[in-house]
């Protein structure tokens, strides 16, 4: 029996799957055998065990009864329904760690691959601050970034060509400082061999191709996987005619941002201003 090795760090759902694959070990039912106690299939019980699905209310609580934990997994989930990310980024960020090339492109904050754990904590206070999540989220969710940073910066660590909006630049997330050190932190990234960055300029207006941020993975398989998403929802695209018209779309994009150099030179002019502001 091939039995995958879980990784609670590997997304927000991961340890809510974690938790779900002790109790059914414990009765010693395969994926299958609990799948027809519970009337669900063992593709779906591996798929939460994993963390690349957000399990459903009635799923948690039918295995919750079933395997007798006194509502365990329904109380992980209630935590975690307020701190994860949007549907379909958990299974996203699985297969981001296993990509040989990514292609982003960002138009409110910088990219959270390429965000200083000083930038990122900023942003992810700012919900505390508004008293939509509790600051134990907010700790997940940043850990939980900085985990996907490291595993995008392994050994042959995957081709990343980002371009972002010139508001990613100005949009000041936590003070001078803070934006200070985040645009020199790109600055240092744009040197790196397995690393582009572009800037749109504001000027573009229209004429920018998309109107939401984008990720495009390349797999080893030489697949493209797709990823969206507006306020409230995610999409992880799979379709091949889609995607092609979203890589055709980031070409466009390619062409009409600033030059490497050009766009480094913004990122640092941009920087020097944050440096010389009150």
């Amino acid at each position: 029996m091939n039995r995958k090795d879980l990784d609670p760090t590997s997304s927000p759902y991961a340890p809510l799957g974690v938790q779900l694959r002790r109790f059914r070990d414990a009765t010693g039912m395969t994926q299958d055998e609990f799948g027809e106690v519970i009337s669900y299939s063992g593709s779906y019980i591996s798929s939460v065990e994993r963390g690349v699905r957000r399990p459903s209310r009635r799923f948690v609580e039918i295995a919750d009864k079933a395997l007798s934990t006194g509502g365990t997994l329904a109380l992980m989930l209630d935590q975690l329904e307020h701190s994860i990310p949007i549907e379909g980024f958990p299974e996203y960020a699985e297969r981001e760690a296993e990509a040989t090339a990514l292609r982003l492109f960002e138009i409110g904050v910088v990219a959270g691959l390429l965000q200083t754990p000083e930038y990122a904590a900023a942003y992810e206070q700012a919900p505390v601050t508004r008293g939509t999540v509790t600051q134990q989220q907010a700790d997940e969710r940043l850990r939980f970034l900085l985990t996907r940073q490291e595993k995008v910066n392994r050994p042959a660590p995957p081709f990343i060509h980002a371009v972002l909006d010139e508001w990613c630049l100005r949009r000041p997330i936590g003070g001078n400082a803070v934006m200070a050190g985040q645009l020199a932190h790109l600055e240092r990234l744009a040197g790196q061999p397995n690393l582009t960055i572009q800037v749109t300029p504001i000027g573009l207006g229209e004429h920018r191709p998309f109107a939401h941020p984008v990720t495009i993975l390349t797999m080893p398989n030489r697949s493209l996987l797709g990823y969206s998403e507006t306020h409230h929802r995610g999409l992880l695209e799979r379709n091949a005619e889609t995607l092609a018209g979203w890589a055709r779309e980031y070409d466009r994009l390619q062409a009409e941002a600033l030059p490497l150099a050009a766009s480094l030179e913004l990122i640092r002019a941009v920087r020097k201003e944050f440096d010389r502001a009150p």
